[in-house]
Formats: C-alpha cells, structure tokens, sequence
C-alpha cells in the first residue's frame, strides 16, 4: 500500500502562518493575502536558478512531489506528470510560471488574461467564507494584458511547450470594453501574442463578472469563437471552460458544439452565482448576505453541482473529450470522486488555499492507494469508472 503523507515542513509553515486566519472570515483582506503571497512567488520564480532559492525549491519539491508511472497521462498531446493542477484565476499574470512544479501540481493554469489590460471591478471584491471553506469573487478579470503576459513569462526564462516540468495552460477571456460581435477577434489577438508560451489554451466565457461574457457559451456564438481562434497558425489544443449555472440542456448543446468544433476538452466548472442555500449567509466586511452581494461562489459549497456536471459531459461526449473537474475539490476522496466520474484532470483553488500546500500531495497519494485498492494499472483506467471510494 502507498504510505500516508509524510510530515511537511511547508504545510506546517503554511497552517502556522496563516492558519489562524483562514479560519476565519475577518482580518487580512483576502485579496491582499493573495497579493503579497504572489509577489513573493515572482521573486522566487525569477530567481529559482540562483544558489539559495534553488535550494529552497528543492527542499519544496521534496516535500510536496510525488513522482509515479501511474499517475501520469499524456491527453491532447501534453504529457502530465500527475492529475493535478492549479486553476486558473491565482497566477492572473503568469509571475510565478516558473514553479508551480515545486508544489507537485503536474499542470497549472496562467490567467484570465484579456486582449486590454484592465483593473478589474471595485475594492473589495474577494471575500473568505471559512466555515463553509468557500469564497466569493467578483474580480473581474483583473490582468496587466497578453502582451505583460508574453513579457513576464520571457523574462523567468520559461522552457519551450514540452520541455517543461509542469505544463502549463493559458486562459483566455474578452476585454470588458470589447462588445460581444467583437469578442472573437478579441480573443484571437490575445492568443496571437501567447501561442509559442501555451501547451494548452481555455476559452474562459463563464466568468459571472465580465457583463455579457456568458452570452458566449450560446452554441452559435461559441461556434464563431471557436472557428476564428482555429484559424490562427500554430493553435494549440483549445478547451473552454464552462458555467454551473447552466441548464442541463444548454450544458449537453455546449458539449455538442465543443465535440463537433474537435476542442481537446472541457473544464467543469467556474465560480457560481447560486448561492447553494447559503442565501442569507452575512459578509463581514459589507454586512451583506451573499444574495445581496454580487459576484461567483467557489469552495466546497460547489462540490455536488461540479459533480453532476462532469457525470453529465461525460455521458454526452461519450469519453471522446477530455474533461478537468474543478470546484469544491478539497480532500482525497472529493478528488477520487472527481476523477470516477470522468474527469481525466482536476484543478484546485479554494480548497487549495484552505488546506494548504500539503493538498496536492494528499491527494496524489489518496489517488495511489485507491488505484491499488481497485486494481488499476493507472489513472486513466480508474476515469469514468465509477468506483467508490474505499
């Protein structure tokens, strides 16, 4: 049997440093926790080649990699170390690119980046809901632009597509000024400026805090985005991201249209505008409940909708798509469930945060001893099975 996570230096550096404060929903706004987290990653990504960050992020690895034949898959012709990886929507910018490996995540998500640099929505616009280890965002797509983008990803020395030790996906979503007939030409001069620094490519349209941006998740809109993007010389493997809130009707004509478009996959599923009965749950900072307070619900309260929604691409693609589950996936057995449901890769965030560094790791070695419980040869084999959890 896989043995159980061994003792991390940095997940209890973690819990002793932050611990306290996400456990709760006052104190350090969550948005400034996050800045100062990333500036001091960028500095670390930057530098990772010099002799005492190197050491460092060696003795990160250590901790938090875990390395094995089968944990790995090669899907739309990227080949992933391990099933999971970090969503997008942390590294906006692509400032820590460069380590996202030392944290064993076998992929990681760079953006929602635009065409036009924007600032985002008003302060606040991130808020913790710790007991229901959830959040709320209505950031809006705040990002310095596919051109910083190109730059700063330059700049850290990021390995060609293929020669990475993680890979690394971009994701994509329309300038707020940008109206909706203009959006795919948008979308096509952003990927333009980042095709040679993408292994893979997300159309985000399921953002609730982008005005109109989910009118692109109608079939024939998404047709036209899709077809302009695949004009672009040298594309590389398309996925689009998609919304919780949908109906499942509309959710089986978008898969339909991602099937007959040939896009390498689908990402289920982005923050929520239900509220999953915490409808009078009370911010805080703004002494609103969150149906007064506008913006996405992310976190474990998204865990059973996320579900659904990847049993049902599953049924409707017929396993001819990859699918990466998102949403509410915080332990082990969440992650198993995930992956027997059909997801070939899974993508933390919230319960990321709130767990902790030692997540990924927990995680793998969950998913080890469950394939060696049921018989597995590899993960791929355990995708879509529907096995329980034992």
């Amino acid at each position: 049997m896989t043995s159980k996570v061994k003792f991390s230096l940095s997940g209890s550096l973690y819990q002793y440093l932050l611990g306290n404060m996400l456990s709760q929903d006052e104190g350090l706004d969550a948005e400034q926790v996050t800045q100062i987290a990333l500036g001091t990653l960028a500095q670390i990504s930057k530098n990772r080649k010099s002799l005492s960050i190197a050491w460092l992020l060696r003795r990160l690895a250590l901790d938090l990699q875990r390395e094995d034949e089968r944990l790995k898959q090669r899907l739309f012709g990227c080949d992933f170390k391990n099933p999971v990886g970090l969503a997008a929507g942390f590294d906006k910018n692509g400032i820590a690119a460069g380590i996202w490996d030392c944290f064993g995540f076998g992929f990681a998500e760079l953006g929602t980046v635009t065409f036009h640099p924007q600032e985002g929505n008003p302060r606040p616009r991130l808020f913790r809901l710790a007991a229901e280890e959830a959040a709320l965002n209505r950031m809006g797509f705040n990002n310095k632009g596919a051109e910083a983008m190109r730059d700063t990803l330059e700049k850290q020395a990021i390995n060609p597509p293929g020669e990475r030790p993680a890979i690394l996906g971009l994701n994509f979503g329309k300038s707020k000024i940008t109206n909706i007939q203009e959006a795919p030409e948008d979308y096509a001069s952003s990927l333009s400026i980042l095709i040679p620094l993408a292994d893979y490519v997300v159309i985000n349209v399921s953002s609730p805090n982008t005005p109109g941006l989910r009118d692109l998740q109608d079939s024939k809109q998404l047709e036209k985005l899709i077809q302009r993007l695949k004009k672009l010389k040298g594309c590389p493997p398309l996925l689009v991201k998609i919304a919780p809130d949908l109906d499942n009707i509309s959710i089986t004509n978008l898969a339909k249209v991602a099937y007959e478009e040939e896009l390498a996959g689908i990402i289920a599923v982005n923050t929520s505008i239900d509220r999953f009965g915490l409808e009078n749950r009370v911010i805080l900072q703004s002494g609103l409940t969150l149906q007064e307070e506008s913006g996405g619900l992310s976190g474990a309260p998204l865990r059973e909708r996320a579900l659904e929604v990847i049993r049902l691409l599953k049924v409707t693609t017929e396993n001819k798509l990859t699918l990466i589950g998102v949403g509410g996936i915080n332990s082990p057995k969440v992650a198993w469930e995930r992956i027997t449901a059909g997801a070939s890769l899974l993508q933390l965030y919230t319960g990321w945060v709130f767990q902790g560094p030692e997540l990924v790791p927990l995680i793998l070695e969950g998913l080890l001893s469950q394939l060696e419980r049921h018989g597995f040869r590899n993960i791929s084999d355990a995708v879509g099975s529907e096995v329980p959890w034992v």
